[in-house]
């Protein structure tokens, strides 16, 4: 039986896994084009032709409207910046609700507060990880304006149920979909089920240009104000005769022509990328189906899954160790990733902390000192942080799941099959790993 590394035996694997390269050849003739072209941006903060922005943002505008099969796109400069666009467009006003998972990036929260609202937030499903109407119903009060829900990991929220529940109280539904391009829902695309959707472009998502966002949307409205909100609002209104003027202060968020370039060849290219995750995932989850302790994803009434990450449930129980020590000799099999050796193997415990666990909820302090926007104005009552508020979301990072970026499209068979052999060597010997819990337990 071969030693395990974290005891002191050789590693499954030496030699780095490949990195996730989407720019090639097209990219950089692209940019080549934008450069020659002498037009790096074409924004102007008045109301002008050029508003509206260059040829590149309008073109891959159009493309990215047609990917989701939605009548508009608007590019910006991150996910972030679209996050809070929609929420501004959505008219959330100071002293309004907005319910968002608890479970995810901190923007998805910090958008409703950039609008002097109150994140409140709902329970995860503990299959999909996903918010759901079960859990958003008994948060929505009077004062709830909007519903943020993010398809997280890469697979789409259960939104029939969610928008029946919106429909039922006027709210309006923003999908954060940063983990989820060309995720389907009951074969309709990520993006077009809500009243708005918000992509990323970073760099480490699955296609990219570097940095970059776009908010999708089915109304002329939502669409126009968060145009507006991108560019200046507030310099542009007067001009633009809009009469309209909730949360029309402006800011920059607008998307320049070479990452726009960039975009409408990672467009191309998307499909290709997403399939061959899907393959890796499905050789590895061959592999992995028999080893105790491990599930692997459930895809729920989306009926797919992108994988921004494979996220895999742990049960210490069928097991006999802690999450930690089994995620902790896993790793040591296993190598880094070219461009990023500094992190080690790409497996780790949990994903985010609850984000209400973070020290501006916990200490109710955003903007100033007196507790801005969780109380004051009409509220005198600080919204419920406490620990537990979410159990599911606190036991899948405190416990069960374990993530992994070793299925990207770059990843091989013979890479995918060099992950298996890692997990399985692992489980074979799980009496050495409890040998060793025990010894560093009783010390």
């Amino acid at each position: 039986m071969t030693t395990l590394a974290i005891l002191g035996g050789s590693p499954v694997r030496e030699k780095p896994f490949p990195a996730y390269r989407t720019i090639g050849a097209e990219e950089k003739a692209a940019v080549a084009d934008v450069l020659d072209s002498g037009v790096l941006s074409r924004f102007q903060g008045a109301w002008h032709e050029a508003f509206y922005g260059g040829p590149k943002v309008r073109e891959f505008e159009a493309q990215w409207a047609a990917l989701c099969d939605v009548k508009r796109a608007v590019a910006v400069n991150s996910c972030t910046s679209g996050l809070y666009a929609a929420v501004g467009a959505a008219g959330v006003e100071p002293g309004d609700e907005v319910i968002v998972s608890p479970y995810t990036m901190s923007a998805s929260a910090t958008a409703a507060i950039a609008f002097n609202a109150v994140p409140v937030f709902a329970d995860i499903d503990p299959q999909t990880y996903c918010i759901s109407a079960e859990t958003i119903a008994p948060k929505i009060t009077d004062r709830t304006r909007a519903i943020i829900v993010v398809h997280i990991f890469g697979q789409c929220a259960d939104m029939d149920p969610i928008m029946d529940l919106a429909r039922q109280h006027d709210l309006v539904v923003i999908e954060d979909a940063a983990q989820a391009p060309l995720a389907r829902y009951k074969d309709r695309p990520a993006g077009s089920l809500g009243h708005m959707g918000v992509f990323s472009l970073n760099y480490h998502k699955h296609i990219h240009s570097g940095e970059g966002g776009v908010v999708t949307t089915n109304d002329d409205r939502f669409a126009e104000r968060t145009q507006l909100i991108r560019n200046h609002a507030e310099a542009v209104v007067g001009s633009k005769g809009t009469t309209d003027l909730a949360n029309m202060v402006g800011f920059n968020y607008r998307m320049g022509e070479i990452e726009a370039a960039i975009a409408l060849c990672q467009i191309a290219k998307a499909p290709g990328l997403i399939s061959r995750r899907k393959a890796n995932v499905g050789l590895l989850e061959k592999r992995l189906a028999d080893v105790p302790g491990l599930t692997m994803p459930h895809v729920g009434a989306a009926g797919d899954h992108v994988y921004y990450v494979h996220t895999i449930d742990y049960d210490r129980t069928a097991t006999g160790i802690p999450r930690s020590l089994f995620v902790k000799a896993i790793k040591a099999e296993l190598p880094s990733m070219e461009l990023r050796e500094n992190e080690g193997s790409l497996v780790s415990e949990g994903y985010v902390r609850p984000l209400y666990m973070m020290p501006m909820y916990q200490e109710l302090r955003a903007f100033g000192t007196k507790g801005f926007p969780f109380v004051g104005g009409d509220r005198d009552t600080a919204p419920d942080y406490s620990p537990g508020l979410c159990p599911h979301a606190e036991r899948a990072h405190h416990e069960r799941v374990i993530l992994h970026e070793l299925m990207h499209a770059a990843m091989t068979e013979d890479d995918m099959s060099t992950v298996a052999d890692a997990f399985e060597k692992v489980a074979e010997q799980l009496p050495a790993l409890r040998d060793l819990n025990a010894q560093e337990t009783s010390t």
